[in-house]
């Protein structure tokens, strides 16, 4: 068995420590013991003048997150390594001999922070560098948070903690953290040799970053900078100003300072609640990609390079965006030439946005775009590998396209629609390829939102979901496979969210107060703002699909008839529950409080025609946990290949708040036995629409956690 860390030592008196941990050479115990014992080799041998750090194909990925699932299961964090002092500080930083660091790949996290304790970095082209530890409620624990200051300044280190901003090397070396890019791996160790025999014999002057001030904005202004972040987070999770104090500290008190409150903070924050939460996230989607019989038969996946669009609209126009991004070719078909037209425009100014955000070089934007062509017929069609219709919700106009496709494009051609609502083998029914039919989910705006829905039927081929798995990959979608069913897996659970909404509106809950709730609890908008922005008409079409499949549980009311009625479309017209002014922040409309009136006057719910009242948490879970109830249902008629499937969704497609751990991950916090008996409150005081499901009933009584299969 190969070495973890190997070294070698060249004729030049540079040695070499590999670390070889494939695939990302996380840093585990082992790893870490190994770079002591390699370290501590090199420092004593005569014939070692000084030290390049490297890794085998890439350079290190950071801690292994098995370590932080193992302390967060046994509540110890005694299985934690120590290495920021003993290894970063003692070995790397100010051994006796100076180190160089050969990145190539990525340095992330652990890696980054080791790199940074380096006397120099050098890096090959194009490689990614970031410290991203806060996307699971954690900061860095190797001394991170004041090395990085130290290289580029507060504000810029700041800016990419909080962010957990991947950067390549060529912007490293911009920014103070890289010392030099080489174009090729063959020169990767050459320099960094050179460098680290250069700094040995005093020709480069040997740096300790954790003693470096000059990049370091001046007390008062750094702790002005700090101060201001500080604001900005007070509503998030508690992980993101402990990491603006640690910070501060090693400004104030110096690095080694810093350094220690670091690991004490990290040590705190590993069991905190958040960290928990979303290390269950993270897991959770890594799941997502596997689908037993599916990913673990012997099939291979086929290649998807050429797709067509059918309909170019904001859904449509988004998508294309999304796969020209991914270097895929993408054929858009309009019903006429200026609809063609203006789908053009509309994906080149998802572009230019993305430039104009920093998101997007503009060399990059004109490639994407000359990716792309226009068309009116289903001429081009004859070569594609997939297409995907996103029309409007008519099922006859569906039926046609795809008995037209099928027609046209080659047999391997997988037949995908982008409907949220439709019975896919009703879109189908007019076709003899049933096998190569699969639903393509994406949510709006699609070259933004991360989640992708692939729906099948009980037809669709298994190549086709393994196809389009990948095809999530490249396109860096997050992929969810759910059977066909009236709203799949997302919008189904989350149908109750809106309807909860409308109910508390009608049992006289102040609509406003409800938006602020729920944005308090961590939802980045409120219901009724997001009827604004969803578009009321949508809103009915599904309210429609769902009575007619859920009619013992769905609620309906004239609310947002009436405010249609009133001339309000949301957004699109600027007049909603909310005023839309452009450049503004939304504000109130107090005026549709009446109509707010008439709907609970029609609806006659309100218990002796008097507004309930209630307490913000019980807001909460009167919104909740009806989702809660629903994806039990979900989860028990097989829509979803896993529970936490779902959490992904609630987290990706409806933007539940991540550090809550997704939908089943907060209910199992909070136990069914409660959700049970709050739901049998409800459904006895306001009607069947929250009476408890079997499935959480019987959980409940078990007392089962629900996400348990």
């Amino acid at each position: 068995m190969a070495q973890l860390v190997s070294m070698e030592i060249g004729k030049d008196g540079i040695a070499i420590i590999r670390i070889c941990n494939p695939p990302v050479n996380a840093l585990t115990i082992s790893v870490i013991g190994g770079l002591k014992e390699q370290y501590e080799e090199a420092v004593e041998r005569n014939d070692v003048k000084a030290i390049v750090l490297t890794g085998d194909d890439k350079f290190c990925g950071g801690l292994d997150i098995n370590i932080i699932q193992k302390v967060q299961k046994n509540g110890d964090t005694s299985f934690l390594p120590d290495a920021s002092v003993e290894l970063v500080i003692d070995t790397i930083e100010n051994g006796k001999k100076p180190s160089v660091a050969a990145i190539q790949g990525f340095a992330l996290g652990g890696g980054l922070e080791l790199a940074m304790g380096c006397s120099a970095r050098i890096a090959t082209s194009r490689a990614e560098l970031g410290l991203p530890e806060l996307k699971l409620g954690l900061i860095p624990g190797c001394g991170g948070t004041q090395r990085l200051p130290r290289l580029v300044g507060t504000s810029k280190a700041i800016e990419m903690l909080m962010s957990s901003k991947i950067i390549t090397s060529e912007e490293g070396k911009e920014l103070g953290i890289i010392d030099d890019v080489v174009s090729s791996h063959e020169d990767l160790l050459t320099v960094s040799c050179l460098w680290a025999l250069d700094i040995a014999e005093g020709r480069i002057a040997r740096t300790h970053t954790l003693q470096r001030t000059d990049k370091i904005e001046p007390i008062h202004e750094s702790s002005a900078i700090l101060e201001v972040k500080r604001q900005q987070v007070l509503k998030t999770s508690p992980h993101y100003k402990a990491c603006l104090d640690v910070i501060e500290e090693g400004i104030i008190s110096g690095g080694y300072a810093g350094v220690l409150k670091e690991d004490k903070v990290f040590r705190e924050l590993v069991l905190s609640k958040s960290a928990k939460a979303l290390l269950h996230a993270y897991f959770a989607e890594r799941a997502t990609s596997k689908v037993p019989g599916i990913t673990d038969c012997k099939l291979k996946h086929r290649k998807i390079e050429k797709v067509a669009v059918i309909g170019g609209g904001l859904m449509g126009s988004g998508i294309a965006t999304a796969l020209i991004l991914s270097s895929i070719q993408v054929i858009l078909k309009e019903i006429n030439f200026d609809y063609q037209q203006k789908s053009l425009k509309s994906i080149e100014v998802n572009l230019q946005s993305l430039v104009k955000r920093g998101e997007l070089l503009e060399e990059k934007m004109k490639k994407a775009f000359s990716l792309l062509k226009g068309v009116v017929d289903y001429e081009e069609f004859t070569d594609v590998d997939m297409v995907i219709e996103v029309v409007n919700e008519e099922v006859l106009l569906k039926q046609s396209i795809f008995e037209e496709i099928e027609k046209i494009c080659p047999p391997h051609c997988i037949f995908a629609s982008n409907t949220s609502t439709i019975d896919l083998n009703l879109i189908g029914a007019r076709t003899k390829s049933q096998d190569r039919i699969v639903g393509t989910h994406l949510f709006s705006p699609a070259h933004v939102m991360p989640l992708l829905e692939i729906v099948q039927t009980e037809n669709t081929s298994k190549q086709v979901i393994l196809d389009v798995l990948k095809f999530a990959k490249i396109i860096q979608k997050v992929p969810i496979v759910v059977k066909n069913c009236t709203g799949f897996a997302v919008n189904r659970t989350f149908f109750p969210y809106m309807q909860g909404a409308e109910i508390l509106a009608n049992l006289g809950v102040d609509v406003f107060r409800v938006d602020r709730v729920i944005t308090e609890f961590g939802m980045r908008i409120g219901p009724f703002q997001l009827f604004d922005l969803s578009g009321y008409s949508i809103f009915l079409a599904v309210v429609k699909e769902f009575a007619a499949a859920f009619p013992d549980r769905t609620f309906q009311c004239p609310l947002v008839q009436l405010m249609m009625a009133n001339g309000r479309t949301g957004k699109k017209n600027g007049r909603g529950y909310y005023l839309y002014n452009k450049g503004k922040i939304p504000e109130p409309d107090l005026s549709v409080l009446q109509i707010v009136e008439e709907s609970r006057r029609l609806a006659s719910i309100m218990p002796g025609g008097e507004p309930i009242s209630v307490t913000d948490q019980e807001i909460v879970e009167m919104l909740f946990f009806p989702v809660v109830n629903e994806a039990c249902r979900v989860i028990e008629e097989g829509v979803v290949v896993r529970a936490s499937d779902l959490d992904i969704a609630s987290v990706h497609g409806m933007k539940f708040p991540s550090e809550r751990g997704g939908i089943m991950y907060w209910a199992d916090s909070i136990g069914a036995e409660y959700i049970y008996a709050r739901l049998k409150y409800w459904s006895e005081a306001y009607g069947n629409f929250f009476k408890p499901s079997q499935f959480l009933q019987e959980r409940a009584t078990k007392g089962i956690p629900l996400a348990e299969l």
